[in-house]
């Protein structure tokens, strides 16, 4: 049974196939989010805040931070904003950038065993982030493209993970501190780009024995209702082997679905945390979660 440990000082998550699905934020991050770069450019970090606070209430068991924000000091800023955010929170983080230094610098601030997001197969990527993952002892994302670009071909993705997952082992990395994403392609354009998902998912998991996680919100681009798209890709991924991914708790639509197969797999033990979650739902059909999750979001959505 492969378990991934993160941690922040105070609280651990174990992401793991006996585990209920780990649930990794992904609102703080300035990509396509034009407010929040604009603010964070100027040093403003109070949506930085909100939306931490906001995804911890929500029910996210981990917080993705990344501050790519075009033609600004990119390592310092995912610094303070590591620092920030673990002043508000004992939620683990992963720390997500394209730019080593940033991912250095964000390593730096952190305070216990983070989520380095991301890896991919490339010879120079991987020269140069596994040894840095290596040094602070993190786990990392392994995201299953390499110098060839993304292949529609599973087998192809599979072959890049292994790569990963053996290279890794190589600098004393092990396995359990891998978590492969296999690339969630948007249906939209590739309709088979779901049945490909799951079809890697389930040899990750059987033959390659590790975690996965993903951006879920790939798979619904250019779609209309993307969070009931979204939930039920995410449902069916947990029941092909995915056992984590980068989302928006804040959709209530996907926060449901999540804990709904949490209760299928049974990994959701005698259907405690769902009992908890929904012993007041009333003859609407809308959960306690449901009604909590449209209270946060009417605030959030004011205070934006």
């Amino acid at each position: 049974m492969t378990e991934t440990v993160i941690s922040s000082a105070t609280k651990t998550v174990v992401i793991g196939f006996e585990r209920p699905f780990t649930v990794i934020g992904e609102r703080i991050n300035p990509t396509g989010r034009k407010k929040l770069a604009a603010e964070m450019a100027e040093g403003d970090y109070s949506r930085v805040e909100s939306d931490t606070i906001a995804q911890v209430q929500a029910g996210a068991h981990m917080l993705d931070v990344n501050a790519g924000v075009p033609l600004a000091d990119e390592p310092q800023m995912l610094y303070d904003c590591i620092k920030l955010v673990q002043s508000l929170t004992d939620a683990p983080l992963s720390i997500d950038s394209s730019i080593v230094a940033a991912l250095e610098k964000g390593l730096e601030a952190y305070v216990g065993k983070p989520l380095v997001n991301s890896v991919t197969g490339e010879e120079e990527r991987l020269e140069v982030v596994l040894p840095l993952v290596a040094k602070y002892n993190a786990a990392v994302v392994a995201i299953s493209n390499d110098e060839t670009g993304i292949s529609e071909d599973p087998d192809e993705r599979f072959a890049v993970a292994t790569k990963i997952v053996e290279r890794a082992q190589d600098h004393g990395i092990p396995p359990s501190d891998v978590i492969v994403d296999p690339l969630v392609m948007p249906i939209g354009a590739i309709g088979e780009a779901g049945r490909t998902s799951f079809s890697i998912l389930r040899r990750l998991r059987e033959e390659l024995k590790v975690n996965t996680t993903c951006g879920a919100s790939n798979i619904s681009f250019g779609l209309p209702a993307r969070p009931a798209l979204n939930a039920a890709f995410l449902a069916m991924a947990a029941s092909n082997g995915m056992t984590s991914a980068i989302t928006n708790p804040l959709e209530s639509e996907i926060m449901t679905a999540i804990r709904a197969s949490d209760v299928m797999m049974g990994v959701d033990k005698n259907c405690r945390n769902w009992i908890s979650l929904n012993s007041g739902a009333g003859a609407s059909g809308e959960s306690v979660a449901e009604a909590r999750a449209k209270r946060r979001e009417g605030r959030r959505r004011r205070a934006s």
